[in-house]
């Protein structure tokens, strides 16, 4: 079954993400024109990509198979991270080309943080679950 901690953690990646990506798009707008539509382009599917994995993970209901809904889980929650992993590395660039300042650097990758310790939180949970 589906803990309340879990659900809770789960429920509060939502609005985690919207508050991420409203700041991001924010800064988005500021990147210089030709990178607006390159690794701006490319930023903005990766969060569109994460906040629909999130919303998927919220969505999955455990049945009758526990195995199966812990391994689906836990692939949708790695495929989070590996979006995170990405933006990570998008706002280096980013910050390396100076197409951002180094405030925004550090409040991007704090809210990416936050949003990292859930999902590996959750992933470190449901790897637990799936070995008893």
């Amino acid at each position: 079954m589906v803990s309340k901690q879990e659900q809770e953690n789960k429920l509060a990646l939502i609005p985690k993400s919207e508050k991420y990506i409203e700041y991001m798009l924010d800064v988005m707008i500021k990147l210089p024109r030709t990178e607006k539509y390159s690794i701006g382009t490319e930023y903005k599917q990766s969060m569109y990509k994460m906040i629909n994995k999130i919303m998927i993970v919220n969505k999955i209901k455990f049945l009758n198979n526990r195995n199966e809904y812990i391994k689906n889980t836990i692939k949708i929650l790695n495929d989070i991270d590996a979006e995170l992993n990405t933006q990570r590395i998008y706002l280096r660039i980013m910050k390396k080309y100076r197409w951002i300042d180094e405030k925004k650097f550090r409040v991007s990758m704090e809210l990416i943080y936050e949003i990292g310790k859930i999902i590996g939180g959750l992933i470190k949970h449901y790897a637990k679950n799936d070995k008893e």
